[in-house]
């Protein structure tokens, strides 16, 4: 079962285009990533820069519209994720719980969708992309 483990860090949805880390909780977190790698679970990870940097394109009107960041109505935002592959959902929350996360940070764990997941005609219908996906 492949697991989506994203880091919410509170407040970073105001973060500022050069948002500083710290190198302390960098290692942390540097130690942890490297203890899923050991432990043959993880598929892949990134941090991502702060909605100040990004852009949205929503399609409400019919027609793809552009806002760049940040986005005033944001409330809870990513700051990065983990794709690990574990057994079960219990697997993947002990996971999250071992994350040296600071109090103001949130691990949502969300299972990626199988092809196996759906009924026969979906699955005809995206037939051929499952190989994309590896």
């Amino acid at each position: 079962m492949r697991f989506m483990m994203l880091m919410i860090p509170l407040g970073y949805e105001a973060a500022p285009p050069d948002v500083q880390l710290d190198p302390e909780r960098v290692a942390a977190m540097m130690r942890y990533n490297e203890a899923l790698k050991d432990a043959g679970v993880l598929i892949t990870l990134d941090g991502l820069h702060p909605p100040s940097m990004g852009a949205r394109v929503s399609f409400a009107t019919g027609e793809p519209v552009v806002t760049d960041g940040p986005f005033a109505e944001a409330k809870e935002v990513l700051g990065g994720y983990w794709m690990i592959e574990v057994a079960s959902r219990a697997e993947a929350i002990a996971w999250a719980k071992k994350c040296p996360a600071s109090a103001n940070e949130i691990i949502e764990i969300r299972q990626a969708q199988e092809m196996s997941d759906f009924p026969p005609d979906v699955q005809e219908a995206a037939a051929g992309f499952g190989d994309l996906k590896r």
